[in-house]
């Protein structure tokens, strides 16, 4: 998952500061059929899961708006997404912080469509940000059954919520929540091994 990891968000910090240079971006973007599995180590894969088994009868529809900081070593670049659900579709779209559309992702239980500007190119793979998403706010139990070749596990802190995603080589990622409803919540994302960090702030 490191160097997947580390790929995925080198191309995304490159590619918002080269968007943020250039205009027309609406006008360069292609369409793209991604997977809805995805490898994070040599044994671990999560494969996405339908929004039907993240919604309630009282919340058959979730909306939210995300300002996402990536951290790795050094280096941070920020990126607002806006989050949709509803009982036939996950949509991701995700925007440069001067507005500047940078991808739109639809997932429909079954094929995931991905629409994003040519300055990402194909190598960008935002399919991974769509799977944090649900690692993140999906319930463990059910990321669990989404996930071979490891373990999303709740486990004990002073914060909100923690939770800890497991390999048979060890800790993969570790998940902080402010708050035990990770929908209200501010989350930071940790992949220590990759010096990776992802803070996720919701704006109201």
């Amino acid at each position: 998952m490191l160097n997947l990891f580390e790929h995925f968000i080198d191309l995304l910090s490159r590619r918002i500061v080269a968007l943020l240079l250039l205009s027309l971006l609406t006008a360069c973007s292609q369409q793209i059929v991604r997977q809805t599995c995805v490898p994070l180590t040599g044994e671990a894969q999560y494969c996405l899961s339908p929004t039907s088994t993240v919604l309630t009868d009282a919340h058959q529809e979730i909306n939210l708006t995300q300002m996402v900081n990536f951290t790795r070593g050094q280096d941070s670049h920020e990126l607002l997404t806006q989050l949709e659900l509803n009982p036939q579709r996950m949509t991701l779209v995700g925007l440069a912080p001067l507005g500047q559309a940078l991808f739109t992702l639809v997932y429909d239980g079954q094929t995931l469509q991905s629409q994003q500007s040519l300055l990402l190119g194909e190598q960008f793979k935002a399919e991974y940000l769509m799977a944090i998403m649900q690692i993140i706010y999906w319930p463990t139990e059910q990321v669990n059954h989404h996930l071979s070749g490891g373990e999303l596990m709740i486990k004990p802190c002073n914060m909100g919520l923690c939770k800890q995603l497991l390999d048979a080589n060890g800790e993969l990622m570790r998940l902080t929540y402010s708050n035990i409803d990770p929908w209200l919540a501010q989350v930071n994302v940790d992949i220590d091994a990759a010096d990776i960090h992802i803070k996720i702030t919701p704006i109201e």
